[in-house]
């Protein structure tokens, strides 16, 4: 009997790159959805497939939100890429469920997501079987990590509910088994063990994508979220894949069925060649208008904020964290303040446009004011201490649980309002040597206020020390736009009243 075959084209934390620009200038790179798709192939027999975290992240992602109100463009250029399923990020969520909904009422592609379910009803984005035109059928699922409890405002998940994926895919796929010829489940999640050697690297439950391949059986798992490079491997029986972030490569994935047995390959495609050209140009006013809208000079600062290795930065201090921390202060009256970078950090030119300041702070986090003790306090730094270890010649690097299973230098902390000294010889847990504030020592029971984004006040990224601390008030605006207001206020005057901003070593010498 002839193999029955089809291909399967998968993206997945598009974060709102679109067009083939990084958006730190107008030069175009190998990146964004238009340089993947552009290379997609479809027939009746393909499926293209997106796994969430579609709408923010990007400038442009940014532009749609403030100056347009809806998502509907995003969703006509996925439909222009032929999009037939996605799933939802937890990015997604970011703005709320009307513009999550203004997105997904435009889509053609039809919305997958198990664990999210109406509030006390059924699934909103059920399980589909789609038939291809050689007869197979192939069982869809879509689950998102439930962590989304944890990371997003309360008032952006109105009306729904999202419960833990594992319970929901596996209650789909015992409904989907006996219906279809092959299952796949696309998780905008990743992996919480080693794929190399089973070894556990997360204790929480953000990621699940192990536990999903060794309790249920799906015969594809589709994965996201992690932002690294998963090449088509087996899993106790499960195919895997996983694309890395803003479009810079896709998968293509090769499936051929012949009397029940099932066979995937796959292979990852990197970015690359020319955009459509009816693509670009449909579009082009948006991206114009985003392009022309990040030109806009905000502000100016004493000197360039310049980026440097996240290890040297971390250990000698940043300046960018500094201008951070600065605005959360400035924005609560929070005696301290701690603040991260992202991972590729793009630093601030001395005259200063929107462009850069939504680079250098992509994210969507509000602020919180907790209320914490001395002990708190020095659990925090000690977390952040984990961030260095030494090769065997003596040099720092950054330590393992910060590399893997993904890149974390945004959960390395920088603080304002305490100083302190990491001793990097001293056992994990014991390396703050020294700690005050207002030049006196920190006692265990000394009370302060710190200002912290919305993600680290749920504790998440190893701060499990801050659950529980009283929350003394919430900034309802995002930071991104408070910094935007923070330069629109002192303007030129940002020297006179700040200085520069001082950047304070970390690590004992």
């Amino acid at each position: 009997m002839e193999a029955k075959r089809f291909t399967i084209y998968f993206t997945s934390d598009l974060h709102g790159y679109i067009y083939p620009t990084d958006y730190r200038s107008r030069e175009e790179r190998d990146m964004g959805l238009f340089k993947c798709a552009s290379q997609f192939r479809k027939d009746g027999n393909t499926l293209v497939i997106d796994g969430g975290d579609i709408l923010q992240g990007s400038p442009l992602g940014a532009f749609c939100h403030d100056t347009l109100g809806n998502a509907g463009r995003f969703a006509e250029m996925m439909n222009r890429c032929g999009y037939d399923y996605v799933t939802l990020g937890n990015h997604d969520f970011n703005y709320g469920m009307a513009y999550l909904d203004s997105y997904l009422d435009t889509l053609r592609a039809r919305c997958v997501c198990q664990n999210v379910r109406w509030d006390g009803a059924g699934v909103r984005f059920p399980a589909r079987i789609h038939t291809l035109e050689n007869g197979l059928r192939i069982g869809i699922v879509g689950i998102v990590t439930d962590y989304v409890n944890i990371w997003e405002r309360p008032e952006h998940l109105s009306g729904v509910t999202i419960s833990d994926p594992i319970p929901a895919a596996r209650a789909a796929l015992d409904e989907l088994r006996d219906q279809v010829d092959v299952t796949l489940c696309i998780y905008h999640g990743g992996f919480e063990r080693d794929l190399a050697t089973g070894r556990v690297l997360s204790a929480t439950h953000e990621n699940v994508a192990y536990r999903l391949c060794q309790e249920l059986d799906f015969d594809i798992l589709l994965t996201g979220h992690q932002h690294m490079t998963v090449h088509g491997q087996t899993v106790c029986g499960t195919f895997v894949v996983q694309p890395t972030d803003r479009g810079q490569e896709f998968l293509r994935i090769e499936a051929a069925v012949v009397e029940g047995e099932k066979r995937f390959t796959s292979e990852t495609v990197p970015a690359a060649g020319t955009c459509r050209r009816e693509w670009l140009e449909e579009f082009a006013g948006m991206e114009h208008g985003a392009q022309d809208w990040l030109d806009q000079v905000v502000g100016h600062l004493p000197k360039p904020l310049l980026p440097d290795t996240p290890l040297r930065m971390a250990a000698e201090g940043s300046g960018l964290a500094d201008l951070f921390n600065a605005v959360q202060l400035w924005a609560t009256g929070a005696q301290l303040s701690a603040s991260s970078l992202a991972n590729d950090v793009a630093g601030l030119p001395q005259v200063v446009r929107r462009r850069d300041l939504l680079i250098a702070y992509p994210y969507t986090n509000t602020l919180s004011v907790l209320q914490i003790t001395g002990a708190v306090l020095r659990q925090a730094l000690e977390r952040s201490a984990e961030y260095f270890t030494r090769n065997d010649d003596g040099t720092l690097r950054v330590s393992d649980c910060f590399l893997e299973p993904k890149v974390e230098h945004y959960n390395y902390d920088y603080y304002a309002g305490v100083s302190y000294t990491y001793d990097i010889s001293q056992p994990v847990g014991q390396r703050v040597i020294r700690m005050t504030v207002a030049g006196k020592p920190v006692a265990p029971d000394d009370v302060f206020t710190i200002c912290l984004n919305s993600y680290r006040a749920s504790g998440t990224g190893g701060y499990d020390c801050y659950v529980g601390c009283p929350m003394v008030r919430e900034i309802g605006t995002e930071m991104s736009d408070l910094i935007l207001e923070y330069f629109k206020q002192y303007g030129d005057a940002i020297q006179d009243v700040h200085g520069d901003f001082q950047v304070l070593p970390a690590i004992k010498a």
